[in-house]
Protein backbone atom coordinates (compact mmCIF):
# COMPACT_ATOMS: atom_id res chain seq x y z
CA UNK A 1 0.00 0.00 0.00
CA UNK A 2 0.89 3.38 -1.05
CA UNK A 3 1.63 5.89 2.04
CA UNK A 4 -0.52 9.17 2.35
CA UNK A 5 0.29 11.30 4.87
CA UNK A 6 -1.85 13.61 7.48
CA UNK A 7 -0.69 16.16 10.07
CA UNK A 8 -2.88 17.53 12.55
CA UNK A 9 -1.86 20.26 14.38
CA UNK A 10 0.81 21.14 11.31
CA UNK A 11 1.06 24.63 11.55
CA UNK A 12 3.16 24.25 14.93
CA UNK A 13 6.52 24.24 15.60
CA UNK A 14 7.12 20.80 14.68
CA UNK A 15 4.70 20.18 12.12
CA UNK A 16 5.73 22.92 9.80
CA UNK A 17 9.54 21.28 9.45
CA UNK A 18 7.61 17.59 9.80
CA UNK A 19 5.74 18.60 6.85
CA UNK A 20 8.10 19.76 4.99
CA UNK A 21 10.24 16.99 5.12
CA UNK A 22 7.85 14.69 4.67
CA UNK A 23 7.10 16.14 1.37
CA UNK A 24 10.63 15.64 0.16
CA UNK A 25 10.22 12.06 1.17
CA UNK A 26 6.86 11.24 -0.27
CA UNK A 27 5.96 14.14 -2.73
CA UNK A 28 3.81 17.26 -1.88
CA UNK A 29 0.71 15.39 -2.81
CA UNK A 30 0.93 12.69 -0.62
CA UNK A 31 1.26 14.77 2.65
CA UNK A 32 -2.31 16.16 3.59
CA UNK A 33 -1.15 19.14 6.27
CA UNK A 34 -4.17 20.68 8.54
CA UNK A 35 -5.10 22.96 11.64
CA UNK A 36 -7.78 24.54 13.05
CA UNK A 37 -7.36 27.31 11.08
CA UNK A 38 -5.24 28.20 8.16
CA UNK A 39 -2.03 30.05 9.93
CA UNK A 40 0.96 29.21 7.70
CA UNK A 41 0.43 29.90 4.08
CA UNK A 42 3.15 27.90 3.03
CA UNK A 43 1.50 24.52 4.05
CA UNK A 44 -1.44 25.47 1.33
CA UNK A 45 1.04 26.51 -0.72
CA UNK A 46 3.26 23.57 -1.06
CA UNK A 47 0.55 20.74 -0.96
CA UNK A 48 -2.87 19.53 0.12
CA UNK A 49 -4.43 21.72 3.67
CA UNK A 50 -7.57 20.60 5.28
CA UNK A 51 -8.80 23.28 8.22
CA UNK A 52 -9.73 20.40 11.07
CA UNK A 53 -10.42 20.52 14.55
CA UNK A 54 -8.82 17.57 15.86
CA UNK A 55 -11.17 17.07 18.34
CA UNK A 56 -13.99 16.29 15.55
CA UNK A 57 -13.64 13.02 14.61
CA UNK A 58 -16.24 13.03 11.57
CA UNK A 59 -13.72 15.53 10.62
CA UNK A 60 -10.98 13.76 10.82
CA UNK A 61 -12.18 10.47 9.57
CA UNK A 62 -13.69 12.41 6.64
CA UNK A 63 -9.88 13.50 5.68
CA UNK A 64 -8.58 10.18 6.10
CA UNK A 65 -10.95 8.26 3.76
CA UNK A 66 -11.26 11.20 1.36
CA UNK A 67 -7.39 11.31 0.93
CA UNK A 68 -6.97 7.15 1.77
CA UNK A 69 -4.32 8.08 4.57
CA UNK A 70 -2.82 5.36 6.15
CA UNK A 71 -0.24 7.45 8.79
CA UNK A 72 -1.82 9.91 10.76
CA UNK A 73 1.33 12.75 13.03
CA UNK A 74 -0.96 14.30 15.92
CA UNK A 75 0.50 17.36 16.74
CA UNK A 76 -1.95 19.42 17.76
CA UNK A 77 -1.82 20.93 21.23
CA UNK A 78 -2.26 23.26 23.94
CA UNK A 79 1.40 23.56 25.69
CA UNK A 80 2.92 23.83 29.04
CA UNK A 81 2.36 27.50 29.64
CA UNK A 82 -0.83 28.14 28.06
CA UNK A 83 -2.17 24.93 29.16
CA UNK A 84 -1.45 26.24 32.70
CA UNK A 85 -4.03 28.76 32.02
CA UNK A 86 -6.50 26.84 30.30
CA UNK A 87 -6.09 23.47 31.97
CA UNK A 88 -9.24 22.10 30.47
CA UNK A 89 -9.24 23.13 27.22
CA UNK A 90 -5.73 21.65 27.58
CA UNK A 91 -7.30 18.36 28.85
CA UNK A 92 -10.21 18.43 25.91
CA UNK A 93 -8.01 19.13 23.04
CA UNK A 94 -4.89 17.02 24.00
CA UNK A 95 -7.18 13.80 25.06
CA UNK A 96 -9.89 13.93 22.70
CA UNK A 97 -7.45 14.30 19.63
CA UNK A 98 -5.33 11.30 20.94
CA UNK A 99 -8.66 9.22 21.25
CA UNK A 100 -10.14 10.19 18.20
CA UNK A 101 -6.88 8.97 15.80
CA UNK A 102 -6.48 5.93 18.17
CA UNK A 103 -10.19 5.23 17.56
CA UNK A 104 -9.74 5.62 13.64
CA UNK A 105 -6.16 3.04 13.78
CA UNK A 106 -8.32 0.50 16.08
CA UNK A 107 -11.00 0.00 13.46
CA UNK A 108 -8.59 -0.23 10.76
CA UNK A 109 -9.03 3.00 8.66
CA UNK A 110 -5.39 4.29 9.69
CA UNK A 111 -2.03 2.35 10.07
CA UNK A 112 0.22 4.00 11.90
CA UNK A 113 -0.16 7.11 14.37
CA UNK A 114 2.73 9.28 15.64
CA UNK A 115 1.81 11.02 18.86
CA UNK A 116 4.21 13.28 20.89
CA UNK A 117 4.42 13.11 24.91
CA UNK A 118 6.98 15.19 26.30
CA UNK A 119 9.39 15.61 29.29
CA UNK A 120 6.64 17.14 30.91
CA UNK A 121 5.70 13.51 32.27
CA UNK A 122 8.07 13.43 35.21
CA UNK A 123 7.70 15.45 38.01
CA UNK A 124 9.28 16.57 41.03
CA UNK A 125 9.59 12.84 42.48
CA UNK A 126 11.46 12.03 39.59
CA UNK A 127 15.27 11.12 39.60
CA UNK A 128 16.08 14.67 37.30
CA UNK A 129 19.66 13.43 36.07
CA UNK A 130 19.80 10.54 33.39
CA UNK A 131 16.48 10.16 34.20
CA UNK A 132 15.66 6.67 33.39
CA UNK A 133 12.79 5.16 30.51
CA UNK A 134 10.81 3.52 33.70
CA UNK A 135 10.63 5.87 36.54
CA UNK A 136 8.01 7.98 39.21
CA UNK A 137 6.10 9.26 37.12
CA UNK A 138 4.01 12.20 39.04
CA UNK A 139 3.39 15.28 36.93
CA UNK A 140 1.92 18.50 38.37
CA UNK A 141 1.00 20.49 35.54
CA UNK A 142 -2.25 20.56 33.34
CA UNK A 143 0.25 19.84 30.19
CA UNK A 144 2.32 16.65 31.89
CA UNK A 145 -0.91 15.21 33.33
CA UNK A 146 -2.63 15.35 29.77
CA UNK A 147 0.80 13.71 27.81
CA UNK A 148 0.67 10.89 31.31
CA UNK A 149 -2.41 9.94 30.38
CA UNK A 150 -2.01 9.91 26.45
CA UNK A 151 1.11 7.25 27.54
CA UNK A 152 -1.31 5.04 29.05
CA UNK A 153 -3.67 5.24 26.14
CA UNK A 154 -0.89 4.78 23.61
CA UNK A 155 0.53 1.87 25.29
CA UNK A 156 -3.51 -0.03 26.27
CA UNK A 157 -4.63 0.62 22.32
CA UNK A 158 -1.85 -1.50 21.58
CA UNK A 159 -1.53 -4.07 23.76
CA UNK A 160 -5.40 -4.47 23.50
CA UNK A 161 -6.39 -3.67 19.93
CA UNK A 162 -3.12 -4.45 18.26
CA UNK A 163 -2.67 -0.17 17.35
CA UNK A 164 0.67 0.33 15.87
CA UNK A 165 0.85 3.91 17.70
CA UNK A 166 4.63 5.52 18.29
CA UNK A 167 5.53 8.03 20.50
CA UNK A 168 8.63 10.21 21.91
CA UNK A 169 8.98 12.21 24.92
CA UNK A 170 10.44 15.67 23.14
CA UNK A 171 12.65 17.47 25.27
CA UNK A 172 12.36 21.35 24.91
CA UNK A 173 12.86 22.28 21.23
CA UNK A 174 14.19 25.25 19.22
CA UNK A 175 13.64 26.24 15.62
CA UNK A 176 14.05 29.68 14.07
CA UNK A 177 11.18 29.10 11.34
CA UNK A 178 8.16 29.09 13.88
CA UNK A 179 7.53 31.79 17.09
CA UNK A 180 7.55 30.43 20.60
CA UNK A 181 4.20 28.53 21.00
CA UNK A 182 3.33 28.25 24.63
CA UNK A 183 6.11 25.98 26.41
CA UNK A 184 7.78 26.84 28.94
CA UNK A 185 11.08 26.27 27.27
CA UNK A 186 10.61 28.64 24.97
CA UNK A 187 13.12 31.24 25.89
CA UNK A 188 15.34 28.77 24.19
CA UNK A 189 13.91 30.22 20.71
CA UNK A 190 12.92 33.82 21.74
CA UNK A 191 16.28 34.54 23.14
CA UNK A 192 18.15 34.41 19.39
CA UNK A 193 15.53 36.44 18.06
CA UNK A 194 15.99 39.32 21.14
CA UNK A 195 19.70 38.74 20.88
CA UNK A 196 19.77 39.94 17.40
CA UNK A 197 16.87 42.57 18.02
CA UNK A 198 17.63 44.41 21.05
CA UNK A 199 21.01 42.61 22.38
CA UNK A 200 19.31 41.98 25.31
CA UNK A 201 16.79 39.14 26.95
CA UNK A 202 14.75 38.93 30.06
CA UNK A 203 14.46 35.80 30.78
CA UNK A 204 11.41 34.06 32.77
CA UNK A 205 13.66 31.47 34.21
CA UNK A 206 16.48 31.28 36.64
CA UNK A 207 20.00 31.00 34.87
CA UNK A 208 20.81 28.04 36.31
CA UNK A 209 17.61 26.05 35.35
CA UNK A 210 19.25 23.21 33.46
CA UNK A 211 16.74 21.39 30.70
CA UNK A 212 16.71 19.00 27.98
CA UNK A 213 16.76 20.81 25.18
CA UNK A 214 17.35 19.92 21.58
CA UNK A 215 17.10 21.31 17.97
CA UNK A 216 14.47 20.93 15.72
CA UNK A 217 16.81 19.49 12.79
CA UNK A 218 17.60 16.60 15.41
CA UNK A 219 13.84 15.74 16.87
CA UNK A 220 12.33 15.36 13.07
CA UNK A 221 15.04 12.71 12.31
CA UNK A 222 14.07 11.54 15.54
CA UNK A 223 10.59 11.09 14.58
CA UNK A 224 11.46 10.13 10.98
CA UNK A 225 13.30 7.66 12.20
CA UNK A 226 10.69 6.11 14.87
CA UNK A 227 8.20 6.12 11.89
CA UNK A 228 10.67 4.14 9.57
CA UNK A 229 11.54 1.31 11.93
CA UNK A 230 10.30 -2.25 11.42
CA UNK A 231 7.29 -2.52 13.72
CA UNK A 232 9.09 -5.32 15.88
CA UNK A 233 11.45 -2.73 16.76
CA UNK A 234 9.38 -0.58 18.59
CA UNK A 235 9.97 -2.18 22.00
CA UNK A 236 8.05 0.54 23.79
CA UNK A 237 4.66 1.82 23.25
CA UNK A 238 3.89 4.48 25.70
CA UNK A 239 6.16 6.66 24.79
CA UNK A 240 10.44 6.70 24.08
CA UNK A 241 12.68 8.61 26.39
CA UNK A 242 14.57 10.73 23.59
CA UNK A 243 17.43 13.45 24.64
CA UNK A 244 20.09 15.59 22.97
CA UNK A 245 22.21 18.42 25.67
CA UNK A 246 21.06 19.85 28.10
CA UNK A 247 22.07 23.53 29.10
CA UNK A 248 20.79 26.39 31.18
CA UNK A 249 19.92 30.02 30.52
CA UNK A 250 23.26 31.37 31.59
CA UNK A 251 24.91 28.50 29.32
CA UNK A 252 22.75 29.46 26.21
CA UNK A 253 23.83 33.44 26.79
CA UNK A 254 27.51 32.19 26.71
CA UNK A 255 26.79 30.71 23.60
CA UNK A 256 25.12 33.52 21.97
CA UNK A 257 28.00 36.13 23.21
CA UNK A 258 30.57 33.98 21.48
CA UNK A 259 28.80 35.60 18.38
CA UNK A 260 27.41 39.01 20.14
CA UNK A 261 29.68 40.06 22.62
CA UNK A 262 27.47 43.07 23.36
CA UNK A 263 24.26 40.94 24.15
CA UNK A 264 23.16 40.85 27.86
CA UNK A 265 21.19 38.79 29.57
CA UNK A 266 18.74 39.90 33.01
CA UNK A 267 16.38 37.29 34.79
CA UNK A 268 12.82 37.60 36.28
CA UNK A 269 11.39 34.33 36.80
CA UNK A 270 7.36 34.00 36.51
CA UNK A 271 4.69 30.90 36.67
CA UNK A 272 6.88 28.89 34.28
CA UNK A 273 9.83 28.57 36.91
CA UNK A 274 7.48 26.38 39.22
CA UNK A 275 7.49 24.16 36.06
CA UNK A 276 10.60 23.90 35.28
CA UNK A 277 11.35 22.79 38.48
CA UNK A 278 9.39 19.63 37.88
CA UNK A 279 11.32 18.57 34.84
CA UNK A 280 14.50 16.43 34.32
CA UNK A 281 17.49 17.90 34.21
CA UNK A 282 19.02 15.10 31.65
CA UNK A 283 17.61 11.91 29.98
CA UNK A 284 18.68 8.50 29.73
CA UNK A 285 17.27 7.76 26.22
CA UNK A 286 19.63 4.58 25.70
CA UNK A 287 16.32 2.69 25.03
CA UNK A 288 15.85 4.98 21.57
CA UNK A 289 19.23 4.58 20.51
CA UNK A 290 19.27 0.57 21.20
CA UNK A 291 16.09 -0.22 19.67
CA UNK A 292 15.92 2.16 16.81
CA UNK A 293 19.35 3.48 16.14
CA UNK A 294 18.46 7.43 17.84
CA UNK A 295 21.57 9.35 17.57
CA UNK A 296 21.90 13.29 17.88
CA UNK A 297 23.66 15.42 15.81
CA UNK A 298 23.94 19.46 17.17
CA UNK A 299 25.68 20.75 20.10
CA UNK A 300 24.74 24.08 22.10
CA UNK A 301 27.18 25.71 19.91
CA UNK A 302 26.36 24.47 16.64
CA UNK A 303 22.39 25.99 17.55
CA UNK A 304 23.43 29.48 18.23
CA UNK A 305 25.65 29.12 15.20
CA UNK A 306 22.50 27.72 12.74
CA UNK A 307 20.34 30.07 14.95
CA UNK A 308 21.86 33.30 14.82
CA UNK A 309 22.96 32.54 11.03
CA UNK A 310 19.36 31.77 9.69
CA UNK A 311 17.40 34.72 11.74
CA UNK A 312 19.54 37.18 10.81
CA UNK A 313 17.95 38.67 7.65
CA UNK A 314 14.88 39.24 9.98
CA UNK A 315 16.84 41.91 11.81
Amino acid sequence: MKKRILILGASGQIGTELASRLRKIYGKEKVVTSDIREQDKSLKKEGPFEVIDATDYKAIENVVINYEITDVYLLAAILSATAEKFPLRAWDLNMNSLFNVLNLAKEGKINKVFWPSSIAVFGKTTPSIDTPQKTIMEPSSAYGISKQAGERWCEYYHKRYGVDVRSIRYPGLISYKTQPGGGTTDYAVDIYHKALKHKKYICFLKEKTTLPMMYIDDAIEATLKLMKAPKDSIKIRNSYNLASISFNPKEIANSIIKHIPEFEISYKPDFRQAIAETWPQSIDDSEARKDWGWEHKYSLDDITMDMLKNLASMY
